[in-house]
């Protein structure tokens, strides 16, 4: 079972993004709030220069058995993080993420020409990051909560789906009228199926 949870924000950075949810959680647990350099207010590092070097940040927290949570380009990071220490990571919580899948077929919402737009000094290897992870999903052994909203432009329903069936022990949560937000806004719907899949020790079959 784990006894740290690591929460990934999304390309926001904000390590504010999980706390509606962490407020109803009642799993006993260590909780570590981890951001992206050069995002908000958080200073650029000299050792972080690609989206690996993100992935070794998170990795160095993996030090116990730890579930990570993460949102959106977060859940890409976990997923690499949990490939490279997978006797460590117990649970994963995605919500609105690529999952490291390519989204241009599910006519999926391209995130990147608007917050580069809006933030002209937002980080190259974050937007720019274009690796695809398929061939490695089936390596992930960790029981999987995917939470989607049928809302959502940049991570619709169907990516959820395809996740579903490319992770061995995936479960899939759909919140309607849930948008790239929804675990912020849906905090209090969120936080219980969180606290019911952290509980479960064994792996389960994947379903929708």
């Amino acid at each position: 079972m784990p006894s740290k949870l690591l929460f990934l924000p999304g390309a926001s950075g904000d390590t504010q993004f999980w706390l509606p949810v962490v407020n109803s959680l009642t799993y006993p647990a260590e909780k570590v709030y981890l951001e992206w350099p050069e995002l908000g207010s958080i200073p650029s590092d000299p050792k972080v220069n690609s989206m690996h070097d993100l992935v070794d940040l998170v990795a160095a927290e993996v030090d116990q058995p730890v579930a990570i949570i993460a949102q959106s380009i977060g859940g890409i990071i976990a997923i690499q993080a949990t490939l490279k220490k997978p006797e460590l990571i117990t649970h994963l919580v995605l919500a609105a993420t690529s999952g490291g899948i390519d989204m241009e077929s599910f006519g999926a919402q391209d995130w990147r020409p608007i917050i580069l737009a809006a933030h002209p000094s937002f980080p190259r290897l974050l937007s720019e990051y274009d690796e695809d992870l398929t061939p490695q999903l089936h390596k992930i052994k960790a029981p999987t909560l995917l939470l989607w909203g049928d809302a959502d432009p940049i991570s619709p329903v169907s990516v959820g789906l395809r996740l579903a069936t490319l992770l061995p022990n995936a479960n899939l949560h759909i919140v309607p009228g849930g948008d790239h937000n929804l675990v912020m806004v849906h905090a209090k719907e969120i936080a219980p199926l969180i606290d019911a899949h952290l509980a479960k020790s064994t792996l389960v079959t994947s379903q929708v």
